[in-house]
């Protein structure tokens, strides 16, 4: 893994929008894996200014977002759906179609989760996913006990993550309980992988990501065994290491 320190979030949201700018620059028809959250927004909005002073197209482009909750409808606020569209796609010229997201409203849950695996395999698997750290070591929605091995599928999600999203819910009862996620198998899949760290309250987190063991434990451990991982951390993030 290769770590670049940056000085704070506004620094490290750029430099991943360069990463992506570079991967659009060398490849016909790039395949992004993107993320949701407040981590990602600083980059959105980076590649929303790259694409309006005409300097990217992502015409070709096709993207497999990490997740979507079950059990709320897309035109909700709270929707990776949703935030998808505000945050990024209504703002750039990617068509529509090939802008992936889990359904979590489908009436066969299992089956939803084997056709997006089968839609990511059929493109050739992700060339560059984006990825931030949950605080207890969750990628995507892959909370700790999940296996290695797990493919795309829905999860229980974790107590400390549901408290961690209240604050995007009216309250925490409002949070869903489940989502669909890509298995960490499945992200492990992406031929390059950008991990954005940023913030104090991620410091242990990183630590532990650099210098624990790799264990079902911390989900984004397995990191360590990737071939092609840069992680992108502000200094507070680092204040741990």
């Amino acid at each position: 893994m290769e770590i670049i320190k940056v000085k704070d979030y506004q620094e490290m949201s750029e430099r991943a929008c360069n990463f992506i700018v570079e991967q659009l620059a060398v490849t016909d028809q790039p395949v992004f894996g993107l993320a949701t959250g407040s981590t990602p927004e600083g980059l959105y909005e980076c590649l929303i200014n790259k694409y309006k002073t005409k300097e990217v197209s992502f015409a070709d482009v096709k993207t497999f977002n990490l997740d979507e909750y079950v059990g709320i409808s897309q035109d909700d606020p709270n929707s990776y759906y949703y935030y998808m569209n505000k945050k990024l796609f209504d703002h750039i010229d990617i068509p529509t179609a090939n802008a992936h997201l889990p359904n979590g409203n489908a009436a066969d849950l299992e089956s939803e989760c084997k056709e997006y695996e089968n839609r990511i395999k059929q493109v050739g698997n992700v060339d560059l996913q984006v990825l931030g750290l949950g605080l207890n070591g969750h990628i995507g929605f892959n909370e700790p006990g999940t296996p290695f091995s797990s493919r795309t599928h829905v999860v229980e999600l974790d107590e400390s993550t549901r408290k961690a999203n209240a604050r995007f819910f009216p309250s925490l009862d409002d949070v869903p309980t489940k989502a669909i996620t890509m298995g960490i198998d499945s992200i492990m899949e992406s031929k390059a992988i950008i991990l954005l760290v940023s913030g104090k309250k991620k410091a242990d987190a990183l630590a532990k990501l650099m210098n624990g063991e790799i264990t079902e434990e911390f989900p984004a451990s397995i990191l360590q065994k990737h071939e092609n991982v840069t992680i992108i951390a502000d200094e507070e993030a680092m204040s741990s290491l």
